[in-house]
């Protein structure tokens, strides 16, 4: 695979310079030109090269090292992660509940996320211009409708009242420094650019990263799932959730893996249970968060620097089922591993680090990793359309055959038999465990307003939550302070309260 770089003079202040750098086969050769946004779009090849730019910005988020990475801002924030990373101040004012508006890891989401939004906007504004073949150009649209609505689904819920362009923006528009939308006409915006990338004509599946029919159904169900909780409480939504996430259960194109070890396999992203992936790539574009997830210099990776940027927190690993597979070791998680220097010698960890994202031959051998970050996973479908549906229906058949799939791999007894509000608790404790650590938790403790009690297994109300390490949550964590850069260049932003 080549890299291509696509360079466009930079139009607004959030980002109109579109970098194209995703992994996939969709990454061509480079090209060193300099165009203006009125004059490039004029081939098919500028089309797909628009669109590739917009893929960009799904890895950014993902960077670690020593100060840690903004992917770990929503797992801090679910008090269900830890850290032996003294110097990630960002990770630990999010873990210590004291976060600020000026933490880098919200700012870097919130630039990452627009870039890819201005990109977006330009590829769709620009495409419909261009001769080309309507079929390859109206799945090119459906892709950027894609990954606009997933770069707002994302801003919506961590920053709440943000501002919603759905243009090109050059230093003379008046929505250069837009007012914050209302919530739900945010929301409103990604229903309808996901249902125009199902009309799309996108292949069900897509095994080279890039956006499918999928992924779109998947993350459809998710938005839907998400409105019919708070903020929205629009509870006629949680039908229209279990109905999308159906739609993928019932096309047979995804299942579960056979077992855990497959979800860290470099060779089968892309396949399987993955259905969107963020793209890497060994030597190319390698994914860098394997430095994070290993234990503080304890000589147990060929990489040179072992920062124990988040690992689990034991209290929540105690709080599954007994038996259950996903704790035993090198499932999900590891306590103990070989040492760099003789590998047939294993040193005790003494605590649970994240197996689910670990790269053995990177961290064994080439210290390049080429595995993707997984985005919508099938697993998830399931448990969205369990909770969706046990929702709109109250206990049934196929909310109990989904999550009893999540359970089976997992080596547990089957469900059955419970209450509407014992089965959702239940769903709910199986989205925790299954997804834990792909940042997914947070969003879901928002969503339902509850926090995971990981000594009683309960839910209880998430103002008020205790962290099992002392911290307590209060309203104002229901969102992420706007960054302070935001506040300062945009006079119409308003700061999140309690920040």
């Amino acid at each position: 695979m080549k890299r291509i770089e696509l360079y466009i003079k930079k139009i607004t202040l959030v980002a109109l310079l579109i970098s194209a750098a995703s992994c996939a086969d969709f990454l061509d050769e480079t090209d060193n030109s300099n165009f203006t946004i009125e004059n490039y779009f004029t081939k098919p090849e500028h089309a797909k090269s628009a669109v590739n730019s917009i893929y960009q910005s799904l890895q950014p988020v993902m960077s670690s090292g020593f100060g840690g990475g903004p992917w770990m801002m929503v797992e801090f924030a679910t008090g269900l992660a830890d850290t032996e990373l003294g110097q990630a101040q960002n990770s630990l004012f999010v873990k210590d509940l004291v976060n600020n508006s000026d933490n880098g890891y919200g700012q870097t989401i919130w630039t990452t996320y627009y870039r890819g939004i201005a990109n977006a906007n330009i590829a769709i504004a620009k495409i419909p211009e261009i001769v080309m073949d309507e079929t390859a150009k109206k799945k090119l649209i459906g892709e950027a409708k894609f990954l606009r609505a997933y770069y707002y689904f994302n801003l919506i819920r961590i920053f709440g009242n943000i501002p919603l362009t759905l243009e090109p923006i050059d230093l003379t528009s008046a929505d250069l420094f837009a007012p914050p939308a209302n919530p739900e006409v945010v929301y409103n915006q990604i229903v309808l650019d996901l249902k125009d990338a199902e009309e799309a004509g996108l292949p069900l599946r897509e095994t080279t990263g890039r956006v499918s029919l999928g992924a779109v159904k998947s993350l459809l169900s998710s938005v839907y799932l998400t409105m019919g909780g708070y903020p929205l409480q629009k509870t006629e939504n949680y039908a229209l959730a279990a109905a999308k996430a159906k739609e993928v259960i019932d096309s047979g194109e995804f299942s579960l893996f056979p077992t855990y070890g497959d979800l860290h396999i470099p060779a089968k992203k892309n396949l399987g249970e993955n259905i969107f992936m963020a793209q890497f790539s060994a030597f190319i574009l390698p994914s860098d968060w394997q430095v994070s997830i290993i234990p503080y210099n304890r000589g147990i990776s060929n990489y040179s620097a072992e920062t124990g940027g988040i690992f689990a927190n034991q209290d929540f690993i105690e709080s599954h089922e007994a038996g259950d597979k996903r704790t035993a070791e090198k499932e999900f998680y590891y306590t103990s591993y070989s040492l760099r220097a003789d590998r047939t010698k294993t040193l005790e960890l003494g605590d649970y680090y994240i197996y689910k994202h670990f790269d053995v031959l990177a961290q064994t051998s080439t210290t390049s990793s080429g595995m993707n970050w997984p985005i919508l996973r099938f697993a998830e479908v399931l448990l969205i359309h369990a909770e969706a549906s046990n929702e709109a229906s109250g206990p049934n058949t196929d909310a109990y055959a989904s999550v009893n799939q999540i359970r089976k791999r997992a080596e547990l007894a089957p469900l059955s038999g419970l209450s509407k509000e014992k089965l959702r608790e239940a769903i709910w404790r199986e989205k925790f465990f299954e997804l834990s650590y792909e940042n997914k938790t947070w969003f879901d403790m928002v969503r339902i307003r509850k926090g995971f009690n990981v000594k009683t297994r309960e839910f209880e109300e998430y103002v008020g939550h205790k962290f099992v390490y002392g911290p307590t949550l209060k309203e104002r964590e229901l969102l992420f302070p706007i960054p302070t850069a935001e506040i300062r260049n945009n006079k119409n932003l308003i700061q999140n309260s309690g920040y």
